[in-house]
């Protein structure tokens, strides 16, 4: 099908991509992991680099949150502004969304299959890389173009192929556990007295952060920075633009009261947040309500 739509390998690109990656293959995490962790920055596969959580912020100057500071997760605050926020951003101190803007050294990152079929493929992982060489090669068209709604789209089929593929090894793993009388399903913990601690991976819809603060054996503080917030977040406060936001731009449309093309990129990042997806007219500040079947 994607023969038909080669145009779109040059509309809904973005410019870096984030994974945490998953399917830990021993307790060598993320050395053994199966999708890879790392970061791309300005669309450079062959410079994966290492991802260093300390790096994550949360941005809120254009969001319906108190506060204008950006913040670790460690340190992050979710108190949503009392007033009725409006849409006229002129009027609200420049917010129009209640989402958070994620940021990993200052920069707004893709998450989801794509960032992770990247990563995979910049880091050589040899399950991936050649479906991605066969899908380019089928298509006729160069690596750039996974850089697009075309590219997303692909990387969501090509990863679900090859994680299939290993799934039916890694059953057998489990099979072979239970065989040999490895039963044990849990690990006993004990909540201890201070500490805190981060737990990254990756889910379907991208990379998924839960940053805990523990004091007296309870819980101080608990912030998770989910994949589509990082996708569909706002502009933080230096202006830069989120992920989606920046795939929209020159998206041409035929018909601005039935966007369809714009409906196709938001689609191709398949969002979780339906309160903050919002088509606003420029020029009369109209809000359109799409209805899609």
């Amino acid at each position: 099908m994607a023969s038909f739509y080669k145009d779109w390998g040059a509309i809904g690109g973005t410019s870096n991509f984030l994974a945490y990656g998953d399917f830990p293959q021993s307790e060598k995490e993320p050395e053994s992991l199966f999708m890879p962790r790392g970061v791309i920055m300005n669309r450079s596969m062959s410079g994966v680099k290492p991802v260093d959580p300390a790096k994550v912020t949360e941005h809120v100057a254009r969001s319906w949150y108190d506060g204008k500071a950006d913040k670790h997760p460690f340190q992050g605050e979710t108190k949503p502004l009392q007033e009725d926020p409006k849409y006229n951003t002129k009027d609200n101190d420049g917010r129009y969304s209640w989402l958070k803007a994620p940021r990993y050294d200052g920069h707004a990152c893709e998450v989801g299959p794509l960032a992770r079929v990247l990563v995979a493929y910049g880091s050589g992982q040899k399950q991936i890389s050649p479906v991605v060489d066969k899908v380019v090669n089928t298509l006729g068209v160069n690596a750039d173009a996974l850089f697009s709604t075309l590219g997303r789209t692909a990387a969501r089929g090509i990863e679900a192929l090859v994680i299939g593929e290993a799934m039916q090894g890694w059953v057998m793993e489990l099979v072979d556990n239970l065989k040999s009388g490895d039963t044990k399903t849990c690990e006993s913990y004990e909540m201890p007295d201070k500490a805190q601690g981060v737990g990254l991976n990756d889910v379907p819809r991208g990379a998924l952060g839960h940053w805990i603060v523990i004091e007296g054996k309870k819980i101080k503080n608990y912030q998770y920075v989910v994949p589509s917030t990082w996708n569909l977040g706002p502009r933080d406060a230096k202006g830069n633009v989120g992920p989606l936001e920046e795939a929209l731009i020159g998206t041409p449309v035929a018909d601005p009261k039935k966007p369809l093309e714009v409906l196709r990129t938001v689609h191709s990042f398949d969002p979780c947040i339906a309160c903050a997806v919002h088509v606003i007219d420029p020029d009369s500040n109209e809000v359109y309500k799409i209805k899609a079947l």
